[in-house]
């Protein structure tokens, strides 16, 4: 599996460069990233943990070597007001949820220099439910004015909640995108709905949770074997199992060695033999 393909017909590459706490450097490292080969960025409007504006820049002078909007991925989200830092809000903190939403959108349409985005995500669930719906209801209307070509959720680590959500929404979620670690069970049940329901699964914090699996025998003997890294094998392994990764790696080096995944493939048994570990 070279990439992923939604319901929506919205296609992403099979790693994302992630943005998160990036702060002066974002510019640099997105340049950086995209120069390595990367295809899909992950930010959003909260500049709190994210520079979405500086994002936007390295987007733009990179289009000076020929990058075109449609050659890259670009997903968002709306912070609610708890996510945010009551200091630097992108909207009117005292506004409807729904006109938060619409706000935030236009702002980050802004920051990144983009009519549109290829996934606009719900930074986390919001309650109560109906609240919840309010909020996705302007995600939705985003949706409808081909602002976002899907939408998507984060941070929700209760099945009912997606579930409910999942349930309510006219225009469903494609995507989930979670913390990836052993505190959560790496979110079974949750993954399991995901894949009935046709809904992507994105990890973050793939890396840093996981130090335990990435210094196990097993997956040192099998980097030994491929003669690749232990994240390399760490990240196949997603890859393979229909887990899109998110990397925020301010190394080059680790950049270009993530995009080498591609060129090997673990077997079945190989699989196997690390989903005992996880779980």
């Amino acid at each position: 599996m070279t990439g992923f393909t939604t319901s929506y017909g919205v296609k992403l590459p099979w790693i994302i460069y992630g943005t998160a706490w990036k702060k002066e450097q974002t510019k640099d490292l997105v340049i950086e990233a995209l120069k390595a080969g990367f295809k899909g960025i992950d930010t959003a409007c909260q500049p709190k943990h994210y520079n979405e504006g500086m994002v936007g820049d390295a987007i733009t002078s990179f289009k000076e070597h020929g990058l075109k909007r449609e050659d890259i991925y670009i997903q968002t989200k709306f912070t609610p007001l708890a996510g945010q830092d009551t200091t630097s809000i992108p909207y009117d903190k005292n506004a409807l949820i729904f006109d938060q939403v619409l706000q935030s959108f236009e702002k980050s349409k802004e920051n990144l220099k983009t009519n549109y985005t290829d996934t606009l995500i719900m930074h986390s669930p919001v309650f109560p439910h109906s609240l919840f719906m309010e909020a996705w209801s302007a995600m939705e209307k985003i949706y409808r004015r081909g602002g976002a070509r899907q939408l998507g959720i984060s941070n929700c680590y209760e099945t009912k909640t997606l579930e409910r959500l999942y349930k309510d929404a006219t225009v469903k979620p494609a995507v989930l995108q979670n913390r990836f670690y052993q505190e959560s069970g790496y979110d079974v049940e949750l993954r399991n709905f995901c894949s009935k329901s046709k809904i992507l699964y994105q990890s973050f914090w793939t890396l840093t949770a996981n130090g335990h699996i990435l210094n196990s025998y097993l997956i040192k003997d099998i980097a030994k074997k491929y003669d690749k890294t232990k994240p390399q094998i760490f990240f196949r392994y997603l890859n393979q199992s229909g887990i899109l990764p998110l990397t925020g790696t301010c190394s080059v080096q680790h950049m270009k060695e993530d995009l080498q995944v591609l060129e090997f493939e673990l077997s079945k048994e190989e699989l196997t033999a690390i989903d005992s570990i996880l779980f």
